[in-house]
């Protein structure tokens, strides 16, 4: 999913108690250097960046890595019709900081569009929740310890699972614009929620595609462009059985709570979730809650506060560059 919002306004940044952590957002360079973004080639990574094929459980995986092979290393996962360029702006933020920072289509998504359930062994006919936490697992594994991992939206919800499966590999966890509850994860989304209850999953997948294609999201015309030759290469099965698993959308709260690692929430002031259902999600995960004057995609219209405040939690891990 993508979104653009205008990336000027306040900030505020709160714990997860909600007291304030940050003021005086006019002194704020990163709000700065968010608010002067201008068209990017979404297409192309910063110079130095290396681009692999990493053989995970249900095929190749396109990987992209920036920065010292012995560096702490950022591991930022695309969620649902997205992938690896989404990070694009924040590539070389994390380099600058002397972090490796990492990332990857997810099977069926983009440039990973030959993996899949058919190259599991034994094969599976879906691409279920075992599939996708198992390659995050294998990513996490191939590397060293001790990861700062982000989960974008559908991606949000992997990093949860793999954290309290294998939190040895965790340094922290970052849930950016993530389902903010389980089960149903669409049933209190904007605007859609009331009827999302009556969609198949298929028809909820048509219904995405056809608001981004169209750009109902109103993204800059270079992204869109990208976007639509994206989805050239996106499987639409892979789509369809991702919106499935968000409506069904497993309830791990109680254990992440209890995960030692720093955690940050990090929303858009206009996702599609309400912003209040993401705060007490925040309380609920005893995590660090940020929120910027944009929409569902912070990683593309405010990467320097987001990136800011990821750093911020890592200097709280001790896994720091």
């Amino acid at each position: 999913m993508v979104a653009f919002g205008g990336v000027l306004g306040s900030f505020r940044r709160r714990s997860a108690a909600g007291s304030p952590l940050s003021a005086a957002v006019g002194a704020d360079d990163a709000l700065a250097l968010d608010a002067s973004l201008h068209e990017v080639d979404w297409r192309t990574f910063p110079p130095g960046t290396e681009f692999t094929r990493f053989e995970a459980p249900s095929g190749p995986l396109a990987r992209v890595a920036l920065g010292p092979v012995d560096a702490p290393r950022v591991v930022l996962v695309p969620g649902a019709t997205g992938s690896k360029e989404d990070f694009i702006l924040m590539f070389p933020l994390f380099a600058a900081a002397g972090y490796r920072v990492e990332s990857f289509d997810l099977a069926g998504q983009y440039e990973s569009s030959g993996a899949g359930p058919w190259n599991l062994d034994p094969p599976r006919s879906r691409y279920d929740e075992r599939l996708f936490l198992d390659d995050l697992i294998a990513v996490l594994d191939d590397g060293a310890a001790h990861a700062h991992v982000l989960g974008y939206s559908f991606a949000g919800t992997l990093a949860e699972l793999a954290l309290v499966e294998r939190p040895d590999r965790f340094a922290s966890l970052t849930l950016l614009s993530a389902p903010p509850e389980p089960g149903q994860a669409f049933r209190n989304v904007k605007r859609i929620g009331p009827i999302s209850a009556f969609t198949s999953p298929r028809q909820g997948a048509a219904l995405m595609l056809w608001g981004i294609r169209n750009n109902l999201n109103r993204v800059l015309p270079g992204r869109l462009a990208f976007v639509r030759e994206r989805f050239a290469h996106t499987r639409r099965d892979s789509v369809d059985d991702i919106i499935a698993l968000m409506m069904q959308t497993p309830d791990v709260r109680a254990r992440v709570a209890l995960a030692t690692v720093p955690k940050l929430v990090a929303v858009g002031e206009h996702d599609l979730w309400p912003r209040e259902l993401h705060e007490r999600s925040a309380r609920e995960l005893n995590a660090t809650f940020a929120v910027y004057a944009t929409g569902h995609s912070p990683c593309e219209t405010a990467p320097h506060q987001l990136t800011r405040d990821m750093l911020a939690l890592f200097e709280a891990s001790g896994h720091t560059a």
